[in-house]
């Protein structure tokens, strides 16, 4: 876009700043304000020109996008190509435009709603695992068997290298857990106290130590002690561990309370995604690349500082490559959700906000205190309040769109994020 202001709107703009700063101004020589005109614009004039044009560009820009109803994307990138006295002002402005589109009708979506429940195997399994966190270990004088901590004295060697600087000595390995390397943990199973060892194993090509990568790796391991795993009883000392107040079945009840707690917050993401997956879909435009280039900052900043405190682990052009297509997600989602807010004239419900920061501070020991935090930082209270107007999007189209139940079980539900790669959706 050519923008041009003419020479007389500039030169009238300085004359003003120019007689304002007369007042002003201190001059070896004369009293404050008793400069003369001639001596003010010859010390000042250029500078105080290039403050006007400055601000004009700015001005006029926006003048300029508001005639033509445009909606810029981003900062523009502006070439002068007159600003001399004289000449009037005129500058090239080089950006992008907001995409102009209508979303498709949330009549034609297809979503999904995940259920699920917590069931009685759900709850064993639990509490299995709360059981597994306050296990103990005793010693046993029989062979290491699958869950058993082995106590070793040992060496690894590459060639004539040592691995270990020596002889690491009481090192402890879970048989079943995460091994040294590959193969060395059935080594030990069956061996007594006492055993000596001596074996080679091939490590695998792919091994995250590219040192050892497809060598084969010489170890001597000496058996020094076997512990087997013990698991608590389910009585009023292991529900008093987790400060409980009651019996077990109140453990159990607040056990259930918490899982279905997790349930529910975990098939709001889940349906959450899928409606935005269907919603992005049905809606294809040009994305602009500013705001692309801008969302794929943000999202590499954490990489960026690592970069800078010389972590030689971070390959950015990688990263990158990466994110790119997290970063068009966020944005065609963003430029989506933006126009379905102003067609459905949504607003932030309030009460709702309020609700979700109290859900959210059940977690934490003090949840007073968590509200608190909230509400005591408007940039912390506006993270919830975009929340929650995403989540009334997202409720607006489920109300519209064919809406399919699909279930789901507890362990599939709350499985790690990592287990089947999936990004930040929104």
């Amino acid at each position: 876009m050519t923008v041009n202001v003419p020479e007389e709107k500039i030169r009238e703009k300085v004359e003003s700043r120019l007689k304002s700063l007369a007042r002003e101004v201190r001059l070896d020589g004369f009293r404050p304000g008793k400069a003369p005109a001639g001596l003010v614009r010859k010390r000042f004039g250029a500078q105080v020109r290039e403050e006007v044009l400055s601000e004009m560009i700015q001005s006029s820009f926006h003048q300029a996008v508001n005639d033509e109803n445009l909606r810029p994307a981003g900062m523009p990138r502006i070439t002068a190509t007159a600003i001399g006295e004289g000449e009037g002002l005129s500058y090239i402005a080089d950006f992008e435009v907001l995409p102009d589109f209508e979303p498709s009708p949330l009549e034609n979506l297809q979503c999904p709603r995940f259920v699920c429940e917590v069931t009685e195997g759900d709850l064993e399994a639990m509490v299995q695992r709360l059981r597994e966190q306050r296990r103990s270990r005793r010693a046993v004088e029989r062979p290491a068997a699958l869950n058993d901590e082995v106590v070793i004295h040992f060496e690894g060697k590459l060639g004539e290298e040592s691995l270990t600087d020596g002889r690491l000595e009481n090192f402890r390995v879970v048989l079943g857990g995460r091994p040294l390397v590959p193969g060395f943990e059935e080594k030990l199973i069956g061996a007594e106290v006492g055993s000596r060892l001596a074996f080679e194993l091939d490590v695998p090509a792919d091994y995250g130590n590219e040192k050892l990568a497809g060598k084969t790796v010489a170890f001597d391991v000496e058996v020094v002690g076997i512990n087997e795993s013990v698991l608590p009883e389910v009585d009023a000392d292991f529900v008093k561990t987790f400060g409980v107040d009651g019996d077990v079945e109140a453990f159990r009840a607040d056990v259930r309370a918490n899982m279905e707690r997790e349930m529910r917050r975990a098939l709001k993401a889940r349906t959450k995604s899928a409606v935005l997956d269907a919603l992005l879909a049905a809606n294809s435009f040009t994305l602009p690349e500013v705001l692309v280039a801008d969302e794929l900052n943000e999202l590499l900043q954490p990489y960026h500082k690592a970069a800078e405190q010389g972590n030689p682990g971070v390959e950015l052009e990688a990263l990158k490559e990466r994110y790119t297509p997290l970063a068009k997600r966020r944005v065609a989602l963003g430029l989506i959700l933006s126009k379905l807010i102003d067609e459905n004239k949504l607003s932030v419900d309030r009460k709702r906000v309020r609700s979700t920061i109290e859900e959210q501070a059940q977690s934490y020991e003090n949840p007073e205190q968590v509200v608190n935090w909230y509400y005591s930082d408007k940039n912390n209270l506006r993270e919830i309040e975009n929340l929650v107007l995403e989540d009334q999007v997202v409720d607006l189209i489920l109300s519209k769109a064919a809406v399919t139940e699909q279930r789901v079980d507890f362990a599939t539900l709350m499985a790690p994020a990592g287990a089947t790669e999936q990004q930040p959706q929104s």
